[in-house]
């Protein structure tokens, strides 16, 4: 029965390296409709955000109970350290990928009652892949098998063919505990635990209940270690059950049938390109044979058919009888092999000729290839990326990647290289830096030493990558293995803020090293002065003294032909005021409008979709009103009024899908006052709302969550870190309340405060105090 005073479950999370899924693990375990239960979570000295996010959840959920080690040891050492803060009636070992499924917990607790507390609950599982396939697992039917009660596992050994992991079994804490049981170092640790546990178990229960997902990554998994002779250790692992189950009277056929799951598991791991490569083959049927010989059970007979000859082959130890048997069986493995290379060289067949011969030539260590926006003019990040380089970098040079549509409107300076031309294809092949805020061309090839910095253009509101296919809206138009195999080119990935960093390392699973640095495009919100302000407010023609507001609606997947305003821009126009001037920016997925045309020709708008540099629109504006669009991230930077209009809330969410609540009203889900109509989004501005006091305060809220990185810096810290090859470049951002944003309009034309005066012409980069954060 339940001691007093102690949760029923303690749920252990080993938390290294998940920081794009330890939010998913964790909330599916606070939201059980079972609440007795305490979550460990162990920070094994994650390099990532995983420890802030789980220190995020401690200080909002009692329940939840954070430990960081002092040094890294491996997910076993993290349970171990789980354990030793245990204090529950049972044991839940959950990996950070992972989650469990809604009610699962009460499952689990109904069962354990009904079963009169068994010393392990078995539970059942699904594997989800990244593509979004769900795979059942084989337990149910060993589940099945024991639904009338609790039973001892040597004598039902089918349940031994139940996956042999530690997350999908519930272990009674004091049968743990008095059972002297710690998880070893290494890999295949689950074995290990499994068999010893059960063998020495008295009573097994199991619930007919999938519980687990069991997240099959992309990348990132640790049985796809770059160390081949690291899988070596699942030698060592079987060996210690073995020695762990040796002369134990009434295990003999027990014995057996571990041995029998054993060769499997060798069989399995070999079979695996990835985990055993060539050049660690031979070696490995080598040391299996020997083990094979070293613990065969007296008695033991390989199974029937194909896979009986397999093990005959792994006790042989010969390389070539595999090798023969494989042939002898038509060897699918090779044919997918021999079909994977036709299509590999059909490609490169396809190829420019041209640029295959350039790609021979040696890598132009000074010289980088630059787009934006899928050849559209230099703009965004890359562009930041650009400017910054030039001046800290000079030895690099930048070549654009430009449109013939977008030709004309080049700044001055700004090299062009024409798409499909023997000078593009000769830049790709010999660059050594490619840079982008999307991706270059399937036809592409990464080279050797080529690094690809994947720059971003937004902080994502709306489900990206992966995540995409489950919203037919946008899957149906996207290729998602092209998409992939265009991700596994990026080296480096730029971020602006934690929940950015989460959600690409998660929807673009692919082994790019994230850059917590800031977006380069936003360092301008920090450097530019009331000059700068008053400037481009005068070349798009907005009177002294009236207030703009910059309304940046995003683009409709099932809208991508024309613009169509969400509301009435002429009356909305009209109700500001003559206070007022309303600047309205369609996004570059539309043409030109007719309606927004002559609204503007008359003066009752500005149109300002043609304008090169939404940085400079947002510097001009006093308030920004949107929808979903990635636009209200950065504007936040200036510390300035924003408004949602969000009149399609619900069909938006549930067709794109996204990754926070923006109108829940809570702090740092909501940057400021909300309508979802156009009576209420008028009524916030007459009223006042737009700038009130809740206003003010979820601005502030929103800025601590997404513009943590943001400080004027974040092109130095690129340009340092990927063209400078300077690792330690990457100093803490400048805190929030020491960041002095671009003055506001108001603030530029008339009398400034004190608190926000600056200096005219001055830039952070002139900050002594900012500056030393760089020459430390």
């Amino acid at each position: 029965m339940p001691a007093a005073n102690t949760p029923r479950f303690s749920v252990i999370i080993p938390v290294y390296g998940v920081e794009g899924y330890i939010r998913e693990c964790l909330d599916s375990v606070i939201s059980q409709n079972y609440r007795d239960v305490e979550i460990i979570a162990v920070d094994d000295c994650s390099p990532d955000g995983s420890g802030a996010i789980i220190d995020e959840f401690a200080a909002r959920d009692p329940r939840v109970r954070v430990v960081h080690r002092a040094e890294n040891g491996g997910i076993g050492a993290a349970r171990n350290t789980g354990l030793d803060h245990a204090t529950g009636d049972y044991l839940l070992f959950v990996d950070g990928d992972d989650s469990l499924r809604p009610g699962s917990l009460r499952a689990m607790a109904d069962r354990l009652a009904e079963t009169g507390d068994p010393d392990i609950l078995l539970l059942d599982h699904v594997r989800t892949h990244w593509d979004g396939r769900v795979e059942p697992s084989n337990s149910g039917k060993f589940l099945a098998g024991i639904r009338d009660g609790a039973v001892r596992p040597a004598e039902h050994l089918e349940l031994l063919r139940i996956f042999a992991v530690v997350w999908n079994r519930a272990y009674r804490r004091d049968f743990f505990t008095e059972g002297g049981y710690r998880f070893t170092d290494g890999l295949y640790e689950d074995a290990l635990m499994v068999y010893t546990t059960m063998a020495a178990a008295r009573r097994v229960a199991g619930v007919e209940y999938v519980a687990v997902e069991y997240r099959q990554r992309r990348h990132g998994s640790s049985m796809r270690s770059s160390a081949p002779r690291k899988h070596f250790v699942i030698f060592e692992q079987y060996g210690r059950i073995f020695a762990q189950l040796a002369g134990r009277p009434g295990l003999d056929e027990y014995r057996k049938v571990v041995f029998e799951r054993m060769v499997s598991h060798f069989l399995h791991t070999f079979a695996r390109g990835f985990r055993i490569p060539k050049g660690h083959r031979r070696a490995y049927l080598r040391q299996a044979s020997q083990v094979y010989r070293r613990l065969e059970p007296a008695g033991f007979i390989p199974p029937p058919g194909v896979l009986g000859l397999k093990f005959k082959v792994v006790r042989s130890g010969s390389y070539t009888a595999f090798q023969l048997l494989k042939l002898a069986n038509g060897s699918r493995e090779a044919a997918v092999r021999t079909l994977g290379r036709l299509k590999r060289w059909a490609g490169r067949k396809a190829l420019r000729a041209y640029y295959a011969l350039q790609r021979r030539r040696p890598l132009d260590p000074d010289l980088a290839v630059y787009s934006a926006y899928w050849g559209r003019t230099p703009a965004c990040n890359p562009l930041a990326v650009h400017e910054a380089a030039k001046r800290l970098a000079p030895g690099v040079r930048g070549l654009w990647v430009v449109n013939k549509e977008h030709a004309a409107a080049l700044p001055p300076g700004v090299k062009r290289l024409a798409p499909a031309t023997f000078a593009y294809w000769r830049a790709m092949a010999r660059a050594t830096y490619l840079v982008n805020n999307v991706n270059f061309a399937d036809s592409v090839v990464k080279r050797p030493g080529q690094i690809h910095l994947q720059t971003h253009h937004g902080t994502p509101l709306k489900r990206m990558g992966i995540d995409q296919q489950h919203y037919p809206a946008v899957a149906r138009s996207m290729d998602f293995e092209a998409l992939l195999r265009r991700v596994d080119r990026w080296d480096y990935s730029v971020s602006s803020n934690l929940h950015s960093t989460e959600q690409w390392e998660r929807v673009y699973p692919a082994a790019f090293t994230s850059l917590d640095t800031g977006y380069p495009r936003n360092d301008v919100y920090y450097r530019a002065t009331a000059a700068d302000v008053r400037r481009i407010r005068g070349e798009l023609g907005i009177e002294h003294g009236r207030r703009a507001i910059l309304y940046c609606p995003t683009v409709r997947d099932h809208q991508k032909d024309a613009f169509v305003p969400r509301l009435d821009l002429a009356r909305f126009a009209r109700e500001l005021g003559p206070d007022f001037v309303l600047l309205v920016r369609a996004h570059y997925f539309y043409g030109g409008d007719p309606e927004l045309d002559a609204l503007a020709a008359r003066g009752a708008l500005i149109d300002v979709s043609g304008h090169q540099s939404v940085e400079e629109l947002c510097l001009a504006a006093d308030a920004l009103v949107t929808d979903y669009s990635s636009i209200m991230f950065d504007y936040a930077n200036l510390d300035r009024p924003i408004v949602v209009y969000a009149d399609d809330w619900e069909s938006y969410r549930t067709c794109r899908g996204v990754t926070f609540d923006l109108l829940s009203g809570n702090p740092g889900d909501t940057p400021g006052a909300t309508a979802t109509t156009e009576d209420r989004l008028i009524e916030v501005f007459r009223s006042g709302a737009w700038e009130g006091e809740r206003a003010t305060a979820l601005r502030r809220a929103f800025r601590e969550r997404f513009c943590t990185w943001d400080d004027g810096f974040a092109a130095e810290r690129v340009v340092r870190r990927v063209l400078l090859r300077e690792e330690g470049a990457n100093p803490p951002p400048v805190p929030l309340d020491e960041r002095t944003p671009a003055p506001a309009p108001r603030i530029a034309e008339g009398v400034r405060l004190p608190a926000q005066a600056r200096r005219e012409g001055q830039s952070p980069e002139a900050s002594p105090l900012a500056q030393a954060r760089f020459d430390q």
